[in-house]
C-alpha cells in the first residue's frame, strides 16, 4: 500500500503547536474533520479511546494514533511535524514530535493493519525521520513520506 493512496498534500502539517498529547489528539482531530467533513468530537473520541489501551507513541519520537470510524468510506492518513516535542506516553518516554493520524473504515480489518505496519516502518526508518524533522514545507514532507518528487507533490 502506497502512502500517497491515504495521505494527501493538504493533510500534512509541518510545524505544528501544541504542548500537550491532548490538544495534539484534539487539533488533529479538528484538521482530520475539516478534511473529511466529519464530527470533531467523534475522531477525538475514538483517537481517545484508543489511547485508554495504551499508547500509540511507538518511540523514537514518533506516534502513530488511529482510529476506525463509521461511515468512512477508506483510509485517511494526516501527517504532522510538531513545532517542539511534547510528553506523549511513549513506549520508551521519549518525547514525540513527529505524528501520524491513521482513521479506517469500521470493516477495514486487515487494510487497516497493513496501513499501519506501512508507516511504522516508513517512521522507524532512522534517515526517514530525521528528513522529516529537518523539512520545514509540507510539500517537500509529503515526497519524504510518499516517495514522490517534491515538485510533483505541491
Amino acid at each position: 500500500m502506497a502512502l500517497n493512496d491515504i495521505l494527501a498534500l493538504p493533510a500534512v502539517f509541518p510545524a505544528l503547536r501544541v504542548s500537550s498529547k491532548k490538544q495534539a489528539l484534539q487539533e488533529l482531530s479538528a484538521k482530520a474533520a475539516e478534511l473529511l467533513g466529519r464530527d470533531e468530537r467523534q475522531i477525538f473520541d475514538t483517537l481517545n479511546q484508543r489511547e485508554r489501551l495504551g499508547s500509540t507513541g511507538v518511540g523514537n519520537g514518533i506516534a502513530i494514533p488511529h482510529g476506525k470510524l463509521a461511515k468512512m468510506d477508506r483510509l485517511f492518513g494526516m501527517f504532522a511535524r510538531l513545532d517542539k516535542p511534547i510528553d506523549f506516553e511513549a513506549l520508551d518516554g521519549e518525547p514525540v514530535d513527529l505524528i501520524f493520524l491513521l482513521l479506517a473504515p469500521e470493516a477495514a480489518g486487515a487494510d487497516h493493519l497493513k496501513a499501519l505496519a506501512r508507516v511504522a516502518r516508513l517512521l522507524r526508518d532512522a534517515e526517514t525521520a530525521r528528513k522529516l524533522r529537518n523539512s520545514r514545507d509540507a510539500a517537500t514532507i509529503y515526497a519524504i513520506l510518499t516517495g514522490t518528487p517534491a515538485t510533483d507533490a505541491a
